[in-house]
């Protein structure tokens, strides 16, 4: 199967780096349904641990945003990539970019342990409708149905 790639916007908010941050922001995002596509943290200087968001629906996000007093930075924008996982999966993709003279800023990515993969792509917001452009994604479409992601997910057992 080829790649799939779909556009996605996130979110950010910084928090103190101490034990428990992410774990309250989680615990309050599943009590309010708020279904993520992707989760990402990282320390940012000292004492200060950025949360990034990726949600199923950003109007759900910023209600939640709204009525728990959360300051959110956003929306920006980055790419969702899955395909099988098979040797060089991610170059014809990078190549296509590279072609165009457009720098990938961070990515991150994970087999599913299935025999598919999933990657999340950062490009410089300056460069992300000409990356659009040069990976053949079409604007209007997003992960969420493609993904078959539901709003209240049931686990398996």
């Amino acid at each position: 199967m080829a790649a799939r790639i779909y556009p996605v916007d996130y979110y950010y908010t910084t928090v103190e780096d101490r034990p428990g941050q992410g774990c309250r922001l989680l615990r309050a995002l599943a009590a309010e349904e708020v279904n993520l596509i992707a989760f990402n943290a990282f320390p940012v200087g000292r004492d200060r641990t950025q949360l990034v968001i990726y949600p199923l629906n950003p109007i759900w996000l910023g209600n939640f945003a709204r009525h728990e007093g959360l300051e959110l930075q956003g929306p920006h924008h980055a790419f969702i990539v899955q395909g099988d996982d098979e040797l060089g999966a991610l170059l014809s993709i990078h190549q296509k970019l590279c072609d165009a003279e457009i720098n990938v800023s961070s990515s991150n990515g994970i087999s599913d342990g299935s025999g598919g993969y999933r990657y999340i792509m950062h490009v410089h917001p300056e460069d992300y409708e000409r990356a659009m452009d040069a990976l053949g994604v079409e604007k209007d479409i997003k992960p969420g149905p493609h993904l078959d992601i539901k709003r209240r997910c049931q686990p398996k057992l």
